[in-house]
């Protein structure tokens, strides 16, 4: 079951944090975050190291936090993409 808590990003906009739902990072978990209390529309992550919502997923999967620079790795990775 998920657990979740909302909050309020900057803008004004309330979200829902899974708070059992995490990817590990190198600092810290990254939060999954939903747009909806029901859970159905995954809105992005929260940084568990600095608490941000400034996050940013590129096209491999890797997560990183834009304010503290926590990171998760890809969820494929090819030394092709260096």
């Amino acid at each position: 079951m998920t657990q979740l808590q909302s909050q309020t990003v900057p803008g004004g906009k309330t979200v829902f944090v899974a708070s059992n739902e995490f990817d590990r990072g190198s600092k810290g978990p990254f939060y999954v975050v939903y747009s909806t209390d029901s859970a159905e529309s995954r809105w992005g992550y929260r940084c568990g190291n600095c608490d941000s919502f400034d996050t940013a997923m590129d096209t491999m999967g890797r997560v990183e936090c834009n304010e503290c620079g926590n990171v998760r790795k890809p969820d494929e990775w090819d030394a092709a993409h260096e």
